[in-house]
């Protein structure tokens, strides 16, 4: 019996039940009843995360993300880290790489750690089946689940995320309004935010009336960490695809890889190729020109997750999504 049983029993929310185990006054006598008679019939005996932050709180949060080296990944964990220090709270970090079994075992060994919640960094962590998705289930019976950068309605499971397919569609009718009608897309992952990220240039492209859209997209499946083989990449897409001026790329990395392309076969930047990134990440500003790039808001989407995690131990009634919209950065890439 869990937390999640009693709710579900007792036909309230998790955070009703957690105001009734810390004797709350918010709750309705008649709801404080059913609550408690249905935790006396089933003898259960509440958890850390049941007690919410009480004396018996461990204070410690549980992070995971694929990999450390992702510029993304890396700058969530430390605004994630920040936040919930200066909420007191202690963090453990596991890197758990991309393969599903792996990032199951991880979990369960983090829970094993009695966290007091677990945050999923990153919208790889969202598979496309139920199967996939069955040891977040699990584990949300236990304690909550944060995700970050991606969404799942389950009971117990809050998401913080960017508008990826919002921003993106919109970033793809700039460089369209501005005349650049032949763009090619360029992206390395399918995951939750990249499907999103996919359908919001294709989309912008449907809206303008251009038919030949799937020529117009390309995955690098090469080491997201070497420019040169992004460049190399661009070459052979150079080769492949239908005439383009303009390239917008699913995250900072890739778009970097194609002003090195650029330059190493003296196209002009911004005049004859135009180039928009993702993630406004430090490399906007390593390369020569800056590099044009959509803020997903990554800094307040943290304080935002971490915010949502302190109410819902809290006992308080938390919003189970929060969205926020991106904004494109104008920087050197770009003439519009």
């Amino acid at each position: 019996m869990t937390i999640y049983d009693i709710s579900k029993k007792a036909g309230v929310s998790i955070a009703t039940v957690s105001r009734v185990l810390n004797g709350s006054d918010k709750v309705r006598p008649s709801t404080k009843k059913k609550v408690m008679d249905i935790i006396e019939k089933y003898d259960y005996t509440p958890n850390a995360f049941a007690r919410g932050m009480g004396l018996h709180s461990l204070q410690t949060i549980g992070i995971l993300c694929a990999d450390s080296s992702d510029l993304f990944l890396a700058k969530a964990v430390y605004y994630l880290e920040q936040e919930l220090q200066a909420n007191g709270y202690e963090s453990l970090l596991c890197c758990t790489g991309y393969n599903l079994e792996l990032k199951q075992n991880y979990l369960n060994l983090i829970l094993s750690k009695k966290v007091d919640g677990i945050i999923l960094v990153g919208s790889n962590f969202i598979g496309t089946t139920e199967d996939e998705n069955q040891y977040i289930k699990d584990v949300s019976t236990q304690v909550p689940i944060m995700l970050l950068n991606a969404s799942f309605d389950y009971p117990n499971v809050y998401s913080t995320l960017c508008d990826d397919y919002t921003t993106m569609f919109e970033a793809t009718e700039s460089m369209l309004d501005s005349g650049i009608a032949d763009p090619v897309y360029i992206y390395n992952s399918i995951s939750y935010s990249g499907r999103k990220k996919l359908n919001g240039f294709k989309d912008a492209l449907k809206k303008h009336g251009i038919s030949d859209i799937e020529n117009r997209i390309h995955k690098y499946d090469g080491d997201s960490q070497q420019f040169n083989e992004i460049a190399d990449f661009m070459d052979q897409v150079a080769k492949e695809a239908p005439p383009f001026h303009g390239v917008i790329a699913a995250d900072d990395v890739l778009a970097v890889g194609v002003v090195k392309y650029a330059q190493r076969n003296h196209i002009s930047v911004p005049d004859d190729l135009s180039i928009i990134g993702y993630n406004n990440s430090m490399l906007t500003t390593c390369c020569i020109p800056e590099l044009t790039s959509v803020d997903n808001r990554l800094e307040t989407q943290t304080h935002q997750l971490v915010q949502t995690l302190v109410g819902v131990l809290s006992g308080e009634e938390m919003p189970k999504k929060s969205i926020f919209s991106g904004k494109l950065i104008k920087r050197g890439t770009t003439l519009f």
